[in-house]
């Protein structure tokens, strides 16, 4: 990997516009918190409530491999504070579509991150 798709961007004002941007890319009722990882300076957590009465929140970790791409990774699902088993097919489809969610954002901060 070359220098040049290191990634150099603060990890303070890369929470800052992860916590901006995300809210724009997911529904509306649903709400995210970022916050940086202090174990890996690449690496953001990111918290999403689903909205609506099912009580879901997910926590994934997202980490730039380069400038471009992120890996995103789920850490844990739950259901009113407990944690549920992921492979029921409606959290499977929520998951998809948060981390879906997730590359939008990467995606809407390519100017930030790929400079």
């Amino acid at each position: 990997m070359s220098q040049t798709n290191v990634l150099t961007v603060d990890q303070n004002e890369l929470k800052e516009a992860w916590s901006r941007t995300l809210p724009t890319v997911l529904n509306e009722s649903d709400q995210a918190e970022v916050v940086a990882d202090e174990y890996n300076p690449s690496s953001l957590r990111i918290h999403i409530r689903s909205a609506g009465h099912s009580m879901y929140s997910f926590d994934f970790q997202v980490t730039y491999v380069d400038t471009r791409e992120v890996k995103v990774e789920l850490v844990d699902a739950e259901k009113a504070e407990q944690t549920v088993d992921e492979r029921n097919e409606v959290i499977q489809h929520l998951i998809e579509d948060y981390i879906r969610h997730i590359h939008e954002c990467a995606q809407a901060l390519k100017s930030l991150t790929h400079t």
